[in-house]
């Protein structure tokens, strides 16, 4: 057994940069483990970062000088924050504060329906049946009444956190952007000078984590905006904060659609009730995921995500289990992350060997 192990370990970690990347994986996941949660201001100044990075890329492209590209891309960035604050903001606001008043009454009309199931399906369901299913209901009613009153208790901390964001983000978007090169040159320097694999992962993770987060960005944007207007066109109730919803469920592959489907449809049904206007819904709706998954997704992230749906869906649990909302947001990424390794990583072989010595 000792020889097995012996064996193993020379293969897989005979040198020392394979040595450095397991210490530097394990560390990484301790981190998230543990203080991940306190560093969310950094990973979403670290996203923000690379969506700007395109636009100052852009702009110097067609000659701009860095310190005006990265002008320029702040600037942008400070506008559509302050954008979001003062318009999308009260009005999602209003919405859930009108939802929520009306939760009682949507729920009343949902206990009626559910009362006259018996008599429409008795030859299908008993009655003791659909008694259990309301009562069923019944409970998890109260659960999200509780956990809604519990979140009211607690705003002040989350309003603290959201005032934390507001003040740090910008200013370490900004010195993300104008001190790029020190930073990623203050990495390296930390690094051993012969890394043949931690080159090879670099240089694949770095194409792949900015075409993700542009292209997760824009889906977001055109799902949420031809969300917004389908439902505004349609006449729905809160259809700023259903849109933003649907908008914000691109981020859970596969599970954010099915999960957003229910208020939708619920929300539709309890204004039109089985009327022709909840059909059209209904195809709208189904319209627009058909568009995000065989269009949009295809389209952004043809070259970006080669990784089967179940892959995806156990990093989503995983890392969203870990990690809470930055795990299930950067779930497909780190996926990548451990395939590139998984790839990458030199297993002693002699071309293995050949290629860390030169």
């Amino acid at each position: 057994m000792k020889q097995i192990l012996n064996k193993w370990s020379g293969r897989y970690f005979g040198n020392e940069e394979a040595v450095l990347l397991a210490v530097m994986l394990a560390s990484f996941m301790i981190l998230i483990a543990t203080v991940g949660e306190f560093l969310g201001p950094v990973f979403a100044a670290l996203v923000i970062a690379f969506l700007l990075q395109g636009v100052v890329n852009a702009l110097n492209r067609v000659g701009a000088s860095r310190r005006v590209s990265v002008a320029t891309a702040f600037i942008l960035f400070l506008v559509g924050l302050v954008t979001i604050l003062v318009g999308l903001v009260p009005i999602v606001g209003r919405q859930m504060t009108l939802l929520l008043s009306e939760a009682p009454n949507m729920l009343g009309r949902l206990q009626v329906f559910l009362a006259g199931l018996p008599e429409r399906y008795e030859d299908y369901v008993t009655a003791e049946q659909f008694q259990m299913i309301g009562l069923r209901v019944s409970e998890e009613v109260a659960n999200i009444a509780e956990q809604v009153l519990s979140f009211s208790l607690s705003s002040f901390p989350s309003l603290f956190a959201i005032a934390i964001y507001l003040l740090l983000v910008p200013v370490l978007v900004f010195f993300m952007l104008n001190d790029r090169e020190k930073l990623v040159r203050f990495v390296t320097n930390l690094l051993p000078n012969e890394r043949p694999v931690m080159s090879s992962i670099w240089s694949e993770m770095n194409v792949q984590f900015a075409n993700y987060v542009r292209g997760k960005a824009i889906e977001i944007l055109i799902v949420g905006l031809l969300s917004y207007a389908s439902f505004l066109f349609m006449g729905l109730n809160y259809a700023a904060l259903l849109a933003l919803l649907v908008g914000l469920s691109v981020l859970i592959p596969y599970i954010g659609a099915t999960v957003v489907t229910l208020p939708v449809l619920l929300v539709g049904y309890m204004q039109w009730g089985s009327s022709p206007e909840f059909f059209w819904l209904f195809i709208v709706y189904g319209a627009i995921q058909f568009f995000d998954g065989n269009v949009l997704v295809p389209l952004l992230f043809s070259e970006v995500v080669n990784l089967h749906p179940v892959a995806i869906i156990m990093a989503v649990l995983l890392f969203g289990g870990i990690w809470g909302f930055w795990g299930v947001f950067f779930a497909i990424p780190l996926a990548t992350l451990v395939k590139a390794v998984f790839n990458a990583w030199p297993d002693g072989s002699p071309s293995e060997l050949a290629m860390v010595e030169d």
